[in-house]
């Protein structure tokens, strides 16, 4: 099969902040969430890219550079989905697969080869004539859009740098490293919102709320604590896997057996994915320009953070180890799942039963009651880990949460 088609004329859209959306007016011939034709087709097709997106993403890129490309993947499956609908001779299967296979290739282009063969698999199952053809134009089309608006939003901008001056209560990079991670992404122009969420810093040193957090992550964050419980020990372990995929795995095997719609598929993983983005874009922010520092910094220099209710303790480590190379506030994991969770609560309920899987504990998943429960294991786990204050972990969550709403408001 040629998999080398010419590219679909320019359509008239609305492009809003890299997500090829159509434009509001009831007379103007584009596809709206609410006015456009319901597909007949299996939403198998997302599930089977998300799956792909994961592979392709991770392990090749750390945890928070690869959220962009999560985010960029989805938005052109839901694009691609919106498209071809309103051409009832187009094949979405199509549209969908070419627009994720086109996006990957372009942002991890040593994993062309398989991205290549999965495209090829995909559409070996959808008849040949023209509507896979036309479903494959827009698919490109889609993806070259989102591509060339993307070109210069900051992903990867090599002249971003953390740059705070060592200090009480200021993070700094440990050596050899000069540098945090990905001090870019903090510059990254949003994906969907227009406003990314605000919060109101992290707690002062000398106030009594950093104190009781300061000991909350000294007692029970510690490599040797004795107070932190089996059960607290073994959470902070499983929620240590990658964050940016744990929940969207959960979602696609939810769906696989509990399916929906193919738009409604791809308009929660663009909404989950987007959310992700432009939390994580906050996130970065935050870390890079505020540089709060880590408990294991806080722990060793308690002596001297003005807090008379603070104390050091000689050798403490954390259960979790090493410590992300950037800084405490706020928290990655907390920006990650957070807005997948409000999503998913949004459109499948409190009580959806999501099944965890972890690379750290591969043979016991987990599936809790409410999402509720997950969240609270989930903040608990980065502190219960000695990695974060939970200051930075409900602020984090705050975060997310806003974003999700504010995201999945533009999307509708």
């Amino acid at each position: 099969m040629n998999l080398h088609r010419p590219r679909l004329a320019v359509v008239s859209t609305v492009v809003l902040a890299g997500s090829l959306l159509a434009a509001p007016a009831a007379t103007s011939g584009t596809p709206t969430r609410d006015r456009h034709p319901a597909s007949t087709e299996s939403a198998q097709v997302v599930l089977d890219w998300q799956r792909t997106a994961f592979a392709t993403v991770y392990p090749a890129n750390p945890v928070p550079v690869g959220v962009p490309l999560l985010g960029y993947t989805s938005t052109a499956m839901y694009d691609a989905v919106r498209w071809s609908t309103w051409r009832h001779d187009s094949s979405e299967t199509a549209a969908v697969a070419a627009a994720a296979h086109a996006v990957l290739v372009h942002y991890v282009p040593a994993a062309a080869g398989a991205l290549d063969a999965r495209l090829a698999a995909t559409l070996t199952g959808v008849p040949d004539g023209a509507a896979e053809d036309r479903g494959v134009r827009i698919g490109e089309k889609v993806a070259a859009r989102l591509i060339e608006d993307r070109a210069d939003d900051g992903y990867g901008d090599p002249t971003v740098h953390y740059t705070l001056p060592p200090g009480i209560g200021t993070w700094q990079p440990v050596a050899p490293a000069t540098d945090m991670l990905g001090a870019w992404l903090g510059s990254m122009d949003p994906l969907v919102v227009r406003r990314l969420a605000r919060v109101d810093g992290p707690d002062k040193l000398t106030s009594d709320d950093y104190a009781t957090d300061y000991d909350e992550v000294r007692l029970l964050g510690s490599a040797t604590s004795t107070i932190r419980t089996s059960a607290q020990t073994e959470t902070a372990r499983f929620f240590s896997a990658n964050s940016a995929t744990m929940v969207g795995d959960a979602l696609v095997r939810y769906l696989e057996g509990h399916p929906v719609s193919l738009e409604e598929t791809a308009w929660t993983f663009a909404a989950m994915h987007g959310a992700m983005t432009d939390s994580i874009i906050r996130c970065w922010q935050l870390k890079r320009d505020v540089g709060f520092w880590r408990p294991i910094e806080a722990v060793a220099a308690a002596a001297a953070d003005g807090n008379p209710d603070t104390r050091p303790e000689a050798g403490w480590t954390p259960l979790l180890s090493p410590t992300p190379p950037y800084s405490d506030y706020v928290s990655g994991h907390g920006c990650v799942t957070s807005p997948q969770v409000e999503v998913i609560r949004a459109r499948f309920g409190e009580t959806v039963p999501l099944e965890l899987r972890s690379s750290v504990a591969p043979t016991a998943p987990r599936t809790y009651a409410t999402l509720g429960a997950l969240e609270h294991d989930a903040l608990g786990s980065r502190i219960w880990g000695g990695l974060h204050f939970r200051d930075a972990m409900t602020d984090a969550y705050a975060v997310g949460r806003r974003t999700a709403r504010a995201v999945m408001q533009a999307l509708e």
